[in-house]
């Protein structure tokens, strides 16, 4: 007989660090949820520390009957340790709680007498970005304000992770200490190097440049590294500028004109950073970032860097290793070492990304798990293993490429067809139509390029349409500038065709993908069916919604070029519905926990989308209606035998726009 896992088990825990003990506190939890059987004696999970171990290892010994035992080199052995056992024997899935698993008893739990050892992870350094947080910042399921927090943490551990950077900018310091009470390593933003203070917040009445105020930055380094000098920190080391962009366009810095300089300055300043870092740390890990211009600096010879210290590569904002475009600017330089590029390499991979161009940050990843898997294994066999980061975002939309992902960590190989049938083996009930779905999912999207991970996020239907309708309230006579990426130079006219277009080249596998999950939502029942349609179907909806209303307002941008303002106005407000039943689904699949969950969409912001339709279509109604605002009135509104009287002009109040389309539709108008 083996060790008995029970609700009279103790776990005796002679070491009570903070991750330790939260740990054991994890599986504490655990128990009581899973299991409902009293053994007649008690009996103990030991823990003891054994420095032969390598770090982050463990070995679980069942004894006897009466004792477990668990050996480890470290706190981060001990914590993946009892999180094993939770998973192994208790059931508790990595995203157990991001994906709604039910916890049903299951009495007690026989662990069989032999000894398990821990997995060997291929990366060593492997962690989550929680950036662009918007939703995790405003929603808390009525529990304490880090409650989404714990929840990232324990996941990312359940993982195998052992690193995070805890949000960006207030979020980082803020949950810094949190992360760090879970054993979890802490790292920093690119744009926020050794997590310092930005510039503006601590001297608002200072100009944010080094050329001018070098000791003011020189502070914010070492405060930042007193802060956390006694944590398992990854310095990041690095020089941008304030906030996301290159320090060169801030004013005071126009002497760096040329990649030279500027390269010199960043080199400099890196390795002032680095030895402020060597002055209060023993043995310290650093990393830095080649990431968008730095990239191309160091690529052309500027950046100078210390052998020790990890260059992160980063992807494109859709999992290809290349450059980012930025604005109207993309080369696609490969972002990888080069041969003979030696020392310790990471990766920043982005499966969430906000561009304000075509990323998905409210939906998954467009590109498929197989280009994942090659993009990510390539690196890993260029030496990229040192360091892996991952853009996770709010989590929740992204939970599937992040389970691909915790596999990559662990030197497994995947592909979409594994991986669909496990991730639904693991969530979904094994439910083969929904396996289904999850491989069908990238390869039904939008492509709006050339290349393989050209394929559209929501962020494209949303800031296409956007940005095409300010520039038609501002200046119909120009193009759109914003929109230069994506179309090339041309008349506004023809970049509303060149968007059309390509969302029409791409609605039918959007729709057939969309009827797909509608015919599998209607084949299920019960919590299965209510996890299905707020995840996989929610997917489904945002892309087809999205992209008929982009199509629609298209339709409705030539109508207008055509004169025909009545046409123009009712396609419009079609395309704002679409929108606006976006974000109603979205915010219909919220329940439970996840009540008020997208309540804050305020990067993508679906909603907004549908609102600035609506203000151009006031402009179409001033321009194409008479100048008493009574002609479309009459159309549609007042009885036939009455729109030929002229003694009452109008017999109402004037409508609003959208009573006035409202009653375009009662009417029977079709555009």
């Amino acid at each position: 007989m083996g060790f008995i896992l029970n609700l009279n088990t103790k776990i005796q825990n002679p070491y009570s660090t903070p991750a330790v003990n939260t740990a054991v506190s994890i599986l504490e939890r655990d128990i009581k949820k899973t299991l409902d059987t009293i053994a007649d004696a008690e009996n103990t999970i030991l823990l003891c520390r054994n420095e032969s171990l390598c770090p982050e290892t463990y070995e679980i010994h069942v004894v006897n009957d009466y004792q477990l035992l668990i050996k480890a080199g470290d706190d981060l052995g001990f914590v993946y340790a009892l999180l094993s056992i939770s998973e192994k024997y208790l059931g508790i899935r990595p995203f157990w709680f991001w994906l709604d698993q039910k916890i049903e008893k299951i009495g007690s739990v026989e662990i069989p007498c032999e000894m398990f050892c821990s997995p060997i992870p291929a990366v060593r350094f492997r962690g989550w970005f929680l950036n662009d947080e918007v939703l995790l910042i405003h929603w808390n399921n009525g529990e304490a304000k880090d409650f989404p927090w714990r929840m990232a943490f324990e996941a990312l551990l359940r993982c195998g992770g052992n690193m995070v950077i805890p949000g960006t900018d207030k979020s980082s310091r803020i949950y810094g200490e949190l992360a760090s009470s879970y054993g979890l390593w802490l790292t920093h933003h690119h744009a926020e190097p050794l997590g310092a203070e930005i510039f503006a917040r601590a001297y608002p009445d200072l100009l944010p440049s080094y050329s001018k105020n070098p000791e003011c930055f020189h502070k914010l380094w070492e405060d930042a590294i007193l802060r956390q000098k006694d944590k398992h920190v990854i310095w990041t080391l690095g020089f941008r500028g304030q906030g996301d962009c290159p320090f060169w366009e801030s004013k005071g810095e126009e002497d760096f004109d040329t990649p030279k300089k500027r390269g010199e300055l960043i080199s400099s300043l890196i390795e002032l950073q680095r030895q402020l870092v060597c002055k209060y740390v023993k043995d310290p890990v650093f990393c830095t970032n080649l990431y968008g211009e730095i990239m191309e600096l160091y690529n052309e010879g500027y950046i100078t860097l210390h052998p020790d210290i990890i260059k992160i590569w980063a992807d494109n904002g859709y999992g290809k290793m290349c450059t980012r475009r930025q604005d109207n600017h993309c080369t696609r330089t490969p972002a990888l070492p080069h041969k003979g590029d030696k020392g310790p390499h990471g990766v920043y991979y982005h499966i969430s990304f906000h561009d304000l161009q075509a990323a998905s940050h409210m939906t998954t990843l467009p590109n498929t798990v197989d280009f994942v898997n090659r993009e990510l294994g390539n690196a890993f066999h260029l030496g990229v293993k040192d360091y892996w980061i991952i853009n996770s975002s709010n989590i929740r939309p992204h939970v599937y490429y992040l389970d691909a992902i915790r596999k990559l960590w662990f030197g497994e190989s995947v592909s979409d067809a594994s991986h669909s049938q496990e991730f639904a083996r693991t969530y979904y009930n094994n439910n083969q139509n929904i396996a289904s779905c999850l491989e069908s999912y990238a390869k039904s999207l939008l492509s709006y390029g050339e290349h393989e991970d050209q394929h559209a996020g929501e962020q494209f239907y949303n800031y296409c349409v956007r940005l095409l309708a300010r520039q038609f309230i501002i200046d119909r006579t120009e193009f759109c500038e914003p929109l230069l990426w994506l179309t090339g130079r041309c008349s506004l006219l023809e970049q509303v065709n060149r968007v059309l277009k390509i969302n029409k080249n791409g609605e039918a596998g959007i729709k057939a993908y969309h009827q797909q999950c509608l015919e599998t939502s209607e084949s299920l029942s019960g919590d299965l069916k209510t996890l299905f349609d707020s995840t996989v179907l929610l997917q489904a909806e945002i892309h087809y919604h999205c992209n008929q209303g982009a199509i629609l307002f298209c339709q409705g941008f030539l109508c207008f070029d055509s004169s025909t303002y009545k046409e123009s106005f009712y396609f419009l407000g079609r395309a704002a519905e679409e929108f606006q039943k976006a974000n109603t689904i979205m915010r219909q699949s919220e329940y439970g926990v996840w009540k008020g969950f997208y309540e804050n969409d305020c990067l993508t912001d679906i909603k907004f989308t549908a609102y600035v339709i609506r203000s151009m279509m006031r402009v179409v109604r001033v321009i194409g209606d008479d100048q008493r605002f009574a002609e479309w009135y009459e159309d549609f509104v007042r009885p036939r035998e009455d729109r030929k009287v002229r003694l009452l002009s109008i017999t109402e109040n004037h409508m609003t726009d959208e009573a006035l389309f409202e009653a375009m539709k009662k009417a029977g108008f079709k555009g």
